[in-house]
């Protein structure tokens, strides 16, 4: 038997033409060919006499492709420093270092409108978008637990698109036990009310007859967005905004009396059950849904609201129930959209994939903060928001199989991370990616689709 787990060979300095981190080379090329640098530099004002010797939209988008890579710091940018053959003239730790603490907050509001015109580029070339249907915004929030000798640190309030899980709003907060300051962002998709709305005024037209008096279907009706959020979302404010802004909601119900009422008289009435479908159009089994809208009355609610409940076994781990029970797990939410119970409650369960992207911005550095500037933080979690939208489109517009949908720890070992071989031919110079790592042939059908990008 051989314990060993390394083959035995002699190590020695030297290795000229070797490279690695070739995948990441290909995300910052997508980043390029989108202009994304160009876009971040054209926001950013000079505070000095003279042009910086590094563009900062430049260091940012580096730093974005340190951050994808797994770096939690400044100083990581360092391993894209030693490969100039790769990355170029590389920023310093120490210049990443005052490019945070230097950008202010009206410089991150021009960022946001950067990133939205990078993004209409990306969802015009995905084929995850048809840029057809209403944009379905999932709204969740997340608790950092840091320690830092920050001014501030707490929740972190995030927003992503359903089909191309992207980060669209980010919010910095203060912690409010110790009364310290909160900064925001301003959110990158918003849509306008079809009128500006009277101080009181509570519109009386349901969402379920968006119709014109003429029978036809209104325009702002067709182009009406879907925002899905849990029971964060469940306020008369929200609901309100939503429905003056011609936004469709779905939002989780919270427990109280009319609603355990209307839960306990559907209990037993097996006709008003319907089973529950999975995303994939199959039946979920043991799971029923059915509406309830007909058993409640509240003046809060904007006219129009249904209430769908969803009832399934109890199993180990299971969250509060809106009623109590030995047998089954009662869950609601309310919506205005119109459909079956079914297909709604199909429509609210694919909330969940925020976690996703929740968790996939946790690993990209949001679990860290470096900074004892409570507004170099916020720009640290801007940047990691950039990091992981570039990371997503380079999967939607560059990638194929299953790496489409892969989590960043996934990208690492397989794409960003794979070595290869720089040699000099016919006046080029060549990367040559090394033969049979797992990634190898998707990295180079990368390169082929990031030459096509227009």
């Amino acid at each position: 038997m051989n314990g060993n787990s390394t083959a035995r060979v002699t190590v020695e300095p030297g290795g000229a033409g070797v490279v690695a981190h070739v995948g990441l080379h290909a995300l910052g090329s997508s980043a390029d060919r989108l202009g994304l640098g160009d876009s971040l530099s054209s926001r950013i004002p000079w505070t000095g006499e003279r042009m910086p010797l590094h563009d900062r939209g430049e260091v940012l988008v580096q730093m974005a492709l340190v951050l994808a890579g797994g770096g939690e710091s400044c100083a990581d940018i360092e391993h894209l420093r030693v490969q100039p053959d790769l990355f170029g003239w590389v920023s310093s730790g120490s210049t990443v270092f005052r490019t945070f603490h230097e950008i202010t907050e009206g410089t991150c509001g021009a960022f946001d409108v950067a990133m939205a015109e990078v993004r209409a580029k990306v969802w015009a070339r995905s084929a995850a978008t048809t840029r057809k249907g209403p944009v379905t915004l999932d709204i969740d929030a997340s608790l950092v637990d840091v320690h830092s000798e920050n001014e501030g640190g707490a929740p972190h309030l995030r927003g992503t698109t359903a089909s191309t899980r992207c980060a669209l709003r980010r919010r910095h907060r203060g912690d409010a036990r110790r009364g310290a300051p909160s900064g925001q962002r301003r959110g990158q998709y918003r849509r306008r009310p079809r009128h500006r709305p009277r101080p009181g005024h509570r519109p009386t037209v349901p969402r379920d007859r968006p119709w014109s008096p003429g029978g036809r279907r209104s325009e702002a009706a067709r182009k009406r967005g879907h925002l899905r959020a849990d029971s964060a979302g469940c306020t008369e404010g929200f609901l309100t905004a939503c429905r003056e802004r011609n936004v469709t909601f779905y939002v989780t119900a919270r427990q109280n009396p009319q609603v355990t009422a209307a839960v306990s008289d559907a209990v037993g009435l097996e006709s008003v059950w319907e089973p529950a479908l999975r995303q994939d159009g199959d039946l979920r089994e043991g799971t029923s849904v059915c509406e309830l809208t007909s058993l409640i009355e509240d003046p809060k609610l904007p006219q129009g609201t249904r209430l769908i409940v969803r009832r399934e076994p109890l199993h180990p781990g299971a969250q509060r129930s809106l009623f109590p029970s030995l047998e089954f797990r009662y869950w609601g939410f309310y919506t205005d959209a119109q459909g079956t119970p079914v297909e709604l409650d199909a429509t609210m369960r694919a909330h969940a994939h925020v976690e996703q992207h929740i968790a996939r911005l946790k690993d990209s550095g949001l679990c860290r903060f470096p900074f004892t500037s409570f507004s170099a933080n916020e720009n640290w979690m801007m940047t990691v928001a950039i990091a992981a939208d570039l990371l997503r489109w380079f999967q939607l517009i560059c990638l194929d199989g299953t790496w489409v949908a892969a989590r960043p720890k996934s990208l690492r070992w397989g794409i960003l991370h794979i070595p290869g071989r720089l040699v000099t031919t016919g006046r080029r110079r060549v990367v040559r990616v090394i033969d049979g790592w797992p990634g190898t042939d998707t990295v180079l059908g990368a390169y082929r689709r990031i030459a096509a990008l227009t």
